[in-house]
């Protein structure tokens, strides 16, 4: 490492602690009731380091869900055998998503309760951008050669929204509820098989 990398790696440093503190504090006490004063004493910074990386607790919010999306849909994708019968591919990807959840429930339902309660702006366009690509993945996952010869059909965008939109509100009802998702696989299987499946 050159003395020029250094700073850049500082300021990553920083980030990511900044990022682990939110997590931190949403599990404790949920993002409605965290200030920047809790993140930052989670993350052992200060208040300058954080105005460094963010501009307020909204984008610090934002920039930890983006993450944790990015990785669910890559561990949904990763979880499907394309080469599996279609009943097969459904519970796959519905399993996957569970793991993911399973993973850090809080924020999970952060993202499906906090985000839409901020409002226009930053968050409003994240909360679509996140869709798109939970939509896109649904998309590339009814797409393929095997699929096609049991008689399964690409999904559209609007099908692939009514689809999401259900299974996070059961997500979000399930953790709320103090529930193990796991409980949900059999409808949430049931119901994408009944909305995706061949016609």
């Amino acid at each position: 490492m050159t003395t020029l990398d250094a700073p850049a790696d500082a300021a990553t440093g920083h980030r990511r602690r900044l990022l682990e503190g939110l997590a931190v504090c949403i599990r404790e006490r949920g993002y409605p009731e965290t200030t920047v004063a809790d993140i930052v004493r989670a993350a052992r910074t200060s208040r300058r380091t954080f105005y460094a990386q963010f501009t307020d607790r909204q984008e610090c919010l934002v920039a930890l869900l983006h993450e944790t999306n990015q990785r669910t849909i890559a561990r949904i994708s990763a979880a499907v055998d394309p080469a599996a019968p279609w009943e097969g591919q459904v519970r796959q990807a519905i399993e996957g998503w569970i793991a993911a959840v399973q993973a850090d429930p809080p924020i999970t339902l952060s993202w499906i309760r906090d985000v839409p309660a901020l409002g226009q702006g930053r968050a409003r366009q994240f909360q679509r951008e996140t869709m798109s690509g939970f939509v896109g993945l649904i998309r590339r996952l009814t797409d393929t050669p095997r699929l096609a010869a049991e008689g399964v059909r690409p999904a559209s965008d609007q099908t692939a929204t009514i689809l999401l939109g259900g299974l996070r509100e059961l997500i979000a009802v399930t953790v709320e509820d103090g529930g193990d998702v796991a409980t949900i696989t059999d409808a949430a299987v049931e119901a994408t098989a009944r909305l995706l499946g061949p016609r």
